[in-house]
């Protein structure tokens, strides 16, 4: 089994390594996405097998701490749906030219991957790994239009901010090494008191910033600029949806502090009320959706600081199956339309219904309408959250409704009697040049999910619930669903007659307004991002660079001048040593000729002559020296 694991882990990383290269392969774009589909399938159907026999795997990395893989706990349900999703998402990428290219292929291969890889981690040093391929591949296939900078952009914009939150999870590697732990997660809860803390606030950091969580949400708003496959896989069961799913995973890590659970809780339900309005104030529709994903991640987050984690970990499979339909009809009508603007897609589901039949299902799931999908696993995280606090409850609540709301606003665009000539819709092609048409293979794809967000709405009976992984504090009790039921009911009604009051109709009044062009433009989170953090740093880094050129430049170009004139007078002090050595030594080369002529005559006189002066000189020398002596 250990092999199928790393089959089923391996086999899309290995393959998409090769696509993704810039190697000129013959006919490579031709077969690369029916490679693509086929290894991710495989990869999906091996992934049963993995689940169920809850394999783990282990190597060693470094002392005190290995590398491990273990497909149990919320990996059970959540491995085989990232795969399922991916692949569907692949189907539907083969239909347009610029996402059936190999290099396309290759990079979703790898963030399925990297996103295989962090579900299955189950040491620190696994996760990193997994988090950083994740957030490198996001960063590619967001950029992916590589020669447009606004692209480009957002790739960055996406990359620095989830970097930045990123920082978390090394402090809290290095906390858990502080604590004593062996760095696997289930034995961070027995961190050392102190570090513990640190080690939640680190993990808690980082899991906001990957799901997009205030005050993090606004590079979801840029991410939308990738491909809409990206978008679609990015959103439902990558990425964002893992920043979830590493705080339901660590849920006992967070109740462990005393302080993080209900943090963590009032972040998620800020996030879900708040991100909520801004979906609503949206007036296009990708925009709508991730706006909506970052508030139905906010009810994932409140699951795990509330300890629900099976409630959590169904609202992740639930939403994948809606997000990522929802992402995918949104670009095939991109794509036929040229325009993601809501006034553009208005009477889109009636005039391709096929694709509207499955994206109406999606909606109301995300409406939360009874019994599918989105509401069943909402109500168990709101059981959970009138458990414990009233507030928190209310405040789950105040989040339902606003998702009715936003849900009704897309419903209610895209069900609205069609023009009869496409040229009546008052903006085509604003983007790209649409080709009028939607592949048959998007709402074939699109079924499945279809029918996953429909038939999920099993979660609500408690024997479905309670077979899932992780804890139910509290189920849902009759008193609540019916509750729960009628305030969708009513908001839904609500919503339409407001939106039909509207003279302009759904979607098409611009931003007016202080509130409304807040909500509009994300809370201007990007801009205040911008206004305490990066202009500040950029000013920063401007100042060092000056201080650079200007000081520590000519510090060392003066520095090095001195030195180099120092070793040039040294060197003609050098050259006048060595005429000095070499006169002396000329000089007693001559003297030593001179002493040798006469001393080698072979005549007795001259020896005797040169003793008599030696003694002379030696005399005077004695003599001089006694002189000196007094």
């Amino acid at each position: 089994m250990t092999a199928i694991l790393l089959t089923v882990l391996l086999g899309p990383a290995l393959v998409g390594a090769v696509l993704a290269l810039p190697v000129p392969v013959p006919g490579r774009d031709r077969f690369a996405p029916s490679l693509g589909v086929g290894v991710l399938g495989v990869s999906a159907v091996a992934s049963y097998a993995v689940v169920d026999a809850g394999t783990t795997v282990t190597a060693p990395f470094v002392a005190g701490a290995d590398l491990g893989l273990a497909a149990t706990g919320p990996a059970q349900v959540l491995l085989p749906m990232i795969l399922v999703v991916a692949m569907l998402v692949m189907v539907v990428a083969t239909a347009v030219a610029e996402t059936r290219q190999a290099r396309f292929v290759g990079m979703m291969l790898l963030f399925a991957a990297a996103a295989t890889l962090t579900v299955l981690a189950s040491t620190l040093p696994t996760l990193l790994l997994g988090w950083e391929l994740m957030g490198a591949a996001s960063y590619a296939l967001i950029g992916y239009r590589h020669r447009d900078p606004g692209a480009v952009g957002s790739g960055a914009t996406a990359f620095l901010t989830t970097r930045a939150a990123d920082l978390g999870l090394y402090v809290a590697v290095a906390a858990a090494l502080a604590g004593r732990t062996d760095l696997s997660l289930d034995a961070l809860t027995t961190t050392s008191p102190g570090w513990l803390d640190v080690v939640a606030a680190g993990v808690l950091v980082a899991a906001l910033g990957k799901a997009a969580q205030l005050p993090f949400s606004f590079w979801l708003s840029r991410a939308m600029d990738g491909p809409s496959p990206v978008s679609a896989l990015l959103h439902s069961a990558a990425m964002v949806a893992l920043g979830g799913y590493l705080l339901v995973r660590l849920s006992p890590l967070l109740a462990a502090t005393g302080w993080a659970g209900p943090v963590t809780a009032w972040a998620g339900v800020t996030t879900a009320v708040a991100l909520g309005l801004v979906a609503l104030a949206q007036t296009d529709l990708k925009q709508l959706l991730a706006a909506s994903t970052a508030a139905q991640l906010g009810l994932v987050v409140m699951a795990a600081g509330l300890g629900a984690t099976a409630a959590g970990t169904a609202h992740l499979v639930a939403h994948a199956a809606v997000k990522s339909l929802l992402f995918l009809a949104a670009g095939a009508w991109l794509h036929a339309l040229g325009s993601k603007q809501l006034t553009t897609l208005s009477g889109a589901a009636r005039r391709w219904p096929a694709l509207g039949a499955v994206t109406v299902a999606a909606l109301l799931a995300l409406g939360g309408l009874p019994p599918l999908s989105l509401w069943a696993t909402k109500d168990a995280v709101l059981a959970a959250a009138h458990g414990e606090s009233l507030a928190l409850y209310l405040a789950g609540l105040v989040a339902t409704v606003v998702a009715v709301a936003y849900a009704t606003l897309a419903l209610v665009t895209l069900l609205r009697t069609p023009p009869s000539d496409l040229g009546q819709l008052p903006v085509l092609d604003d983007e790209l040049p649409g080709s009028r048409v939607v592949p048959r293979r998007v709402p074939a794809a699109s079924t499945p999910l279809a029918v996953a967000a429909v038939a999920l709405g099993v979660f609500v009976l408690p024997e479905v619930l309670q077979r899932l992984p992780g804890r139910v504090p509290a189920e849902p009790t009759t008193d609540e669903l019916v509750l729960s039921a009628v305030v969708v009911l009513l908001a839904g009604a609500a919503s339409v007659v407001w939106l039909r009051r509207r003279s302009s109709g759904p979607g098409t009044a611009p931003p007016r307004g202080r509130a409304r062009a807040l909500l509009h433009g994300w809370l201007h989170l990007e801009q205040v991002i911008h206004a305490l953090v990066v202009r500040p740093t950029l000013r920063g880094a401007d100042l060092a660079a000056r201080v650079d050129d200007r000081v520590l430049a000519a510090l060392v170009t003066g520095v090095a001048t001195g030195a180099l004139r120092l070793a040039r007078g040294t060197d003609r002090g050098d050259a006048q040593v060595d005429q000095g050595v070499r006169a002396v030594a000329a000089g007693a080369r001559d003297g030593g000729r001179l002493v040798r002529r006469p001393s080698s005559t072979g005549q007795l006189h001259h020896y005797y002559q040169q003793l008599v002066v030696a003694l002379l000189v030696l005399v005077v020398i004695v003599s001089a020296l006694v002189l000196l002596g007094r």
